[in-house]
């Protein structure tokens, strides 16, 4: 069995015009949000063998973050620039690269390929990942037979459930 967990970068910072989109960090609710999701990860004993993140400012920080309150090796994290403004079928080819020996991996990335990824692999629609937000998928095969509706969605969490 293969876990994937699709996780939305938070919420990101417009307060500075001259940075490009890929630069953008986060803010101050992104900031919030990002440990309150590590820690709901860690009580779920979210343990993934493998963390990748698109090379987006607010999406690193975002997985350095999350990784740092669950124990996965900040050194560890892989940055791969694919993931960046991919359509949900370049997320699926980058999927179905993943080595096997990974049972669980955990992809940093952004709307709407993450949103329409979802609705792609799993038969429960949903009409937008909101900002780190964590979508939980398990598959019964390998990486690289990953298609559409071949997975089944077991969670989802996002800030605005557990703060008010």
């Amino acid at each position: 069995m293969k876990t994937l967990y699709l996780a939305r970068h938070a919420k990101s910072s417009w307060k500075h015009q001259e940075l490009s989109d890929i630069e953008r960090p986060l803010n101050k609710r992104g900031k919030r949000d990002a440990p309150i999701i590590g820690n709901l990860l860690k009580e779920k004993s979210v343990n993934p063998d493998l963390i990748i993140s698109s090379t987006a400012v607010r999406a690193r920080e975002t997985a350095l973050t999350i990784a740092e309150i669950i124990d996965y090796p900040k050194s560890k994290i892989l940055i791969d620039v694919n993931i960046y403004e991919s359509s949900s079928f370049g997320l699926i080819n980058i999927i179905q690269g993943f080595d096997d020996k990974y049972n669980s991996v955990m992809m940093f990335g952004h709307n709407p390929g993450f949103t329409m990824l979802n609705n792609y692999l799993t038969e429960r629609f949903i009409d937008n990942i909101p900002t780190c937000g964590v979508v939980g998928i398990r598959f019964n095969s390998s990486w690289k037979k990953i298609e559409g509706a071949s997975g089944k969605e077991f969670f989802f969490i996002y800030p605005k459930l557990f703060v008010k």
